[in-house]
């Protein structure tokens, strides 16, 4: 009857004014009447009937007719919707309402209030589920150690079941890194994690994984220079440059790094990045050892591919853009078909050359001495242009533009030794570090800003908590408060882990609280409730420490110290570090209001 009613009902019958009961009224009706006149068509088999006149069927067919809307709503009432109050717990409120549902408003009424309960049910499962894979995602990065393939795994799996927690375990594995960077420095297998979690899921990745050598890394390098390049200088954009040189460093380490190719590029690719962050001095050093280079016959082939390089200056986009005019209106004149032509590029020994009067210069404007530009080093400069066999455009425009523009510049101090250059500049961890906290803080509130759109309705979840603890580690505690005050009225407030990978973010006395929890029983970190901290008792020893540092008044400290005593009896025994911490928040006030009274 189903298949029947599917082809032969228009597809407006099934869709205006739907109304489950009177479907299937209408459908219970029509096999009445083909009880009645005892015929069935089978769907599948032409002329034949499923129904033989030798059955009983006068009884079901009466039945069948005698049922109409108001019968039928009562019977699912009654047989799936009492059931489904009792299966789940409804609350009363609504279980009453269907006490009576002798009208159809009643029924709707009660069926609407039931269906916007369970919606809500729902979503609060969903939401305690975010919960649960917030903590097994740190739990799990913290016991599995992290590798480039995994962490591929990882943002795979976790993008096809919803793009936030893709969200949540970059931030995780932002803070991985930065804690052991601490630990033991930017080790290999760290940075190809990290080159991994930015999203260079590329194959050389893996592969230099297993052989390490100078070509892989400056590939790599090469690649996420690329991917920077004209590129706003954003948190993750700082990271990937970071990145990039310990890449480079990584290059020149390598054993076969003694090819001039490698060893002139990556030291050029070095210089660049420190002159675009106005280290002058270190990428001055590295020109001249690129510069220095006693062979560069090879050097040709490894040409400084210039649409990968961050932004320099006015002066080289000025260059590129002029070789890409000469060589259109050359084509064009010409009426020749156009040739691939290496316009964007330069010679790696010239371009060396060129940054280093650069920086100098850069030097000796910023202390406004004048100077004469006919120089030993733009003397070099020439005889480096005059003795190269082939030029490219691109060398020929940008020593054009050097010889006039440059006014200012200062003589170089030369270092004695190249490869002490390279091993005083190791790629520092520190400002990476700082870096990579600040990005899993930026990624940490993007997550929680992603979860508080799908459950805004249902709850009032804080987005800005790793934003206060980033605010007050730095000193900012007026923009800490400002954060902190929307925690104090979260109507679903959440757990901060304290795992390595986030105890960084906070400050020592929350540190020190959590080293006394593990020294009493190490193996309280397997139980949520003992390490974790919510963000009521985060936001309360925030705001207190704020307030002390700002002096506020004796007025202000002794509501906070009100908040405390109510967020006391809100937790249970068994958190233990919320206690804690608030014991000890609770302490610091007391002692401060004592002492100014």
């Amino acid at each position: 009857m189903m298949l029947w009613a599917s082809e032969i009902k228009s597809s407006s019958w099934w869709t205006y004014d739907v109304n489950l009961v009177r479907i299937c009224v209408q459908l219970l009706h029509t096999l009445a009447h083909w009880l009645i006149y005892v015929h069935c068509p089978h769907y599948f088999i032409n002329c034949s009937n499923l129904i033989d006149s030798s059955f009983s069927l006068t009884n079901i067919r009466d039945q069948l007719i005698l049922v109409d809307e108001t019968w039928l709503s009562e019977w699912f009432v009654r047989n799936y919707i009492h059931k489904c109050l009792q299966v789940n717990d409804c609350p009363q409120n609504i279980s009453r309402l269907f006490d009576d549902v002798t009208t159809r408003s009643k029924l709707q009424n009660g069926v609407s209030a039931l269906v916007a309960w369970r919606q809500n049910i729902s979503l609060m499962d969903f939401l305690e589920e975010c919960v649960y894979a917030e903590l097994a995602i740190s739990s799990c990065v913290y016991n599995i150690p992290l590798t480039a393939r995994s962490c591929i795994c990882w943002m795979t799996q976790l993008t096809a079941i919803d793009s936030c927690f893709s969200v949540y375990f970059r931030a995780v594995a932002f803070l991985h890194v930065a804690a052991k960077s601490v630990k033991q420095g930017l080790k290999h297998k760290l940075m190809d994690i990290l080159a991994t979690v930015c999203g260079l899921q590329f194959a050389d990745i893996r592969r230099n994984s297993y052989h390490s050598n100078s070509v892989l890394s400056l590939n790599i390098a090469a690649k996420l220079m690329k991917v920077v390049a004209n590129k706003s200088l954003s948190t993750m954009s700082l990271i990937k440059i970071e990145l990039c040189k310990a890449y480079l460093y990584r290059a020149l380490r390598c054993k076969d790094s003694d090819s001039n190719s490698i060893y002139c590029l990556a030291n050029i690719y070095l210089a660049v990045l420190y002159y675009t962050s106005e280290q002058y001095q270190k990428a001055s050093d590295h020109c001249t050892l690129a510069a220095r280079s006693q062979d560069h016959s090879q050097c040709s082939s490894h040409v400084v591919q210039c649409e990968i390089l961050p932004k320099i200056d006015d002066d080289l986009d000025s260059v590129i853009g002029l070789a890409e005019l000469y060589q259109s209106i050359r084509t064009a004149v010409l009426k020749q078909q156009r040739q691939p032509q290496r316009v964007s590029v330069l010679t790696t020994e010239l371009f060396a050359q060129c940054l280093r009067i650069k920086c100098q210069s850069a030097t000796e404007c910023r202390r406004f001495v004048q100077m004469p530009s006919e120089t030993g080093e733009f003397k070099r400069y020439r005889v480096c242009i005059s003795d190269t066999p082939q030029l490219f455009i691109g060398d020929v425009l940008l020593f054009l533009s050097v010889s006039r523009l440059l006014k200012r510049w200062h003589k170089s101090f030369w270092l004695n030794s190249e490869r002490s250059v390279i091993n005083k500049n190791k790629c520092h961890p520190s400002d990476l570090v700082e870096l990579l906290q600040k990005s899993a803080v930026e990624h940490l509130t993007a997550y929680r800003q992603l979860v508080a759109q799908d459950f805004s309705y249902l709850a009032t979840i804080v987005t800005t908590d790793f934003e206060a603890l980033h605010a007050y580690k730095h000193g900012d505690y007026q923009q800490c408060l400002q954060n902190v005050h929307t925690l104090l009225y979260a109507r679903f407030p959440t757990d901060v882990k304290t795992f390595p990978e986030f105890i960084q973010l906070m400050d020592d006395d929350i540190v020190s609280l959590t080293a006394l929890t593990l020294i009493v029983d190490c193996k309280c970190r397997d139980n949520l409730s003992d390490t974790c901290i919510s963000q009521l008792t985060l936001s309360l020893y925030l705001m207190t420490q704020c307030q002390l540092k700002l002096h506020h008044s004796v007025t202000s400290l002794a509501q906070t110290l009100d908040y405390i005593k109510v967020a006391q009896r809100k937790h249970t025994s068994d958190r233990t570090l919320d206690l804690l911490t608030l014991k000890l928040t609770e302490r610091k006030l007391e002692v401060y209001m004592n002492a100014l009274l």
